[in-house]
């Protein structure tokens, strides 16, 4: 069923829920950054002189329009629920103006707010993504985001911890488990795994009891796309892991737990931040050891490994990246690392 102007916003939410299967996070952010381009154009129209170019008076039509409509909304006393649908409305009407000197004025304005690059590259992903999906169903005659160019992020090397840093967080945290406390072993298990497997913090928290494999010390991971990967983790973290199934996790269990592996205080599935609280807390606890997130243990894991001599490839499908660009950043820390022990040590460096 072809797209209806005044539902294009509600229509391209369900595009990316239903059809491309988006994680919350990224529906909520590509939705953001839709409507923060179309205030953009509005507020542009509202401010530009009466004289332009095409696109010029195309949106000012548009906002002369939408100022009609006001006026009369206004007159017959509109209800606050009718102005919140007549807003929505005023940025529908702005995906009628939509070209490619919108995007770039619209990308211009964001660099120019400070905002880093990688901000910017995600934007120009969020607009060509709505453009052509606008374009498919008819709400755009031409789809003016296959002429705008990608800001290129500039990526930064992550922080990782050495290898004797990233053994003494884990004994701070077998020591720490030694009371026999539920949340003690819970929280070696959190440490151990996330090192182990290098999996994201949400992919963690996701995990549901029937996700282990505890005989063939594999876990089941569901990641970015909804794409499932099967990820391996040594002896110390099954150790961990079956210490917290037999003593912590049912200290822990209340009748709201649900299948959910890692259970927080009251019984429920274990949220994001308390997993970036504990990191942070026992990290403190190493002396040097740089304050990391827990994504900071996914990167020591992939850097270790590579160190270790494992090739890309098997790094990447670990990590679960879709793209061996993305893994490559590992090789630049192992890389620099090695660059900073040759100077340190080299009598020539």
């Amino acid at each position: 069923m072809p797209t209806r102007p005044d539902t294009v916003l509600a229509d391209f939410e369900r595009h990316l829920r239903v059809e491309r299967d988006m994680s919350e996070h990224t529906v909520r952010a590509y939705l953001g950054d839709i409507r923060n381009l179309l205030s953009h154009l509005r507020d542009s129209a509202a401010a530009r002189p009466r004289a332009g170019g095409s696109h010029s008076r195309g949106a000012e039509q548009v906002e002369s329009d939408r100022t009609d409509h006001r006026g009369a909304a206004d007159g017959a006393d509109a209800p606050a629920a009718a102005d919140e649908v007549e807003e929505a409305a005023d940025l529908t009407r702005m995906v009628e103006v939509l070209d490619i000197h919108a995007l770039r004025d619209w990308l211009a304005a964001v660099h120019a707010g400070g905002r880093a690059r990688t901000t910017l590259a995600r934007r120009a992903a969020s607009v060509r993504t709505f453009t052509a999906w606008a374009h498919r169903v008819g709400v755009l005659a031409d789809d003016p985001g296959l002429l705008l160019g990608t800001p290129k992020p500039h990526r930064s090397l992550p922080g990782v911890l050495r290898q004797e840093e990233a053994r003494a967080l884990l004994e701070v945290a077998a020591l720490a488990s030694d009371d026999g406390s539920p949340v003690g072993c819970r929280d070696r298990a959190i440490l151990e795994l996330l090192y182990a497997t290098g999996v994201r913090v949400g992919e963690l928290v996701a995990l549901d009891v029937d996700d282990l494999d505890e005989s063939r010390r594999v876990v089941r991971v569901l990641g970015k796309g909804r794409k499932e990967r099967s990820v391996p983790f040594g002896v110390p973290a099954e150790e961990a892991l079956r210490d917290y199934l037999r003593r912590g996790r049912p200290g822990l269990c209340t009748d709201r737990s649900g299948p959910a592996l890692f259970l927080g205080a009251r019984g429920g599935r274990l949220d994001q931040r308390a997993v970036r609280r504990l990191v942070h807390t026992r990290l403190s606890d190493v002396p040097d050891a740089p304050d990391l997130a827990p994504h900071g243990l996914r990167h020591s894991a992939a850097t270790h490994l590579l160190e270790g001599g494992a090739d890309l490839r098997s790094v990447q499908e670990l990590l679960g990246h879709a793209s061996l660009a993305t893994t490559q950043i590992y090789t630049h820390v192992s890389a620099e690392r090695l660059r900073r022990v040759y100077e340190q040590s080299h009598p020539r460096a």
